[in-house]
């Protein structure tokens, strides 16, 4: 197996597309699984995850540890998630910068932490707690904003001090970069370029889609539309200012064929290659 962390584009995997993952081919591919969904006991879904596994890198994409709120982090969620690191040995782990639970309530949502010192503090000692727990470093994702707020600190340097005291990596997901900048009104660019570079591990890329009521006004994160241009050109220039990274496309709803999943894949894979260089270069 590959334990080696990918420099290609990766999709995340749902179990309509596994089927025809399994029989595909193609250099650099990767898939990201979001680890809430293999928290189980056995069965075809975590066997195809091995047959998964075996054939290509994977990643575990956590949205449920709820690292920023008060409530005491669950046990059998982070003894649920070591089994998997343990048995799946993925290339990469992360988490998201938000609280999802409060007062025992389960709120299915990626809910923003106030970006105050105690909410650093806190959050950094409880993406500690989740890497001590898990035996791995994690990667700690950019959150999406949906309505200015009055912060102590701006959010690069927030999840800066938050990896910094606690060790993790970060994840830098361009499209929430992209729809904070459109929702709240922050400069997108200037957002990439103060987060720490060399602690980012992997960057996402996703669909978005105008709220129902909204429209333009207010985008919202539904991981259920193909990549905007917006979102391409951010991505690149998030490479020009990064170097290569690993590049995950998320779609989550109305999944498209895998072919037409593969070709929006091979779009960024492509943004990549314009940083590698050529076989050439490297001989001389």
């Amino acid at each position: 197996m590959d334990t080696a962390s990918p420099i290609g584009a990766g999709v995340g995997l749902k179990p309509a597309h596994i089927e025809s993952a399994l029989g595909h081919r193609e250099s650099g591919l990767w898939f990201e699984v979001h680890t809430e969904n293999y928290m189980i006991a056995g069965g075809p879904r975590l066997e195809q995850l091995r047959q998964i596994r075996e054939s290509f890198p994977l990643s575990l994409h956590g949205v449920g540890a709820s690292l920023g709120g008060t409530d005491p982090l669950d046990r059998r969620h982070l003894a649920a998630a070591r089994r998997l690191v343990d048995e799946f040995e993925p290339v990469l782990v992360s988490e998201h910068a938000v609280w999802s639970a409060a007062g025992g309530i389960w709120f299915a949502d990626l809910l923003p932490v106030p970006r105050t010192g105690d909410a650093l503090r806190h959050l950094a000692s409880r993406v500690q707690q989740y890497q001590e727990a898990v035996g791995r470093q994690i990667l700690l994702e950019n959150p999406t904003n949906y309505l200015p707020f009055v912060s102590e600190i701006d959010e690069p340097e927030f999840l800066n001090e938050v990896a910094a005291r606690s060790g993790c990596g970060l994840l830098l997901d361009v499209n929430n970069v992209f729809l904070s900048a459109c929702n709240c009104g922050i400069d997108p660019e200037r957002y990439i370029t103060e987060l720490a570079g060399d602690r980012i591990g992997e960057i996402h890329i996703a669909g978005f889609e105008p709220d129902e009521n909204l429209g333009r006004e207010l985008l919202i994160d539904t991981h259920s539309a193909p990549v905007s241009s917006a979102v391409w050109e951010l991505l690149d220039f998030a490479l020009a200012h990064l170097g290569p990274r690993p590049v995950l496309l998320e779609r989550d709803s109305k999944l498209p064929p895998w072919n037409t999943l593969m070709n929006e894949r091979r779009r960024a894979d492509d943004a990549l290659r314009r940083l590698r260089p050529a076989p050439e270069a490297l001989l001389a």
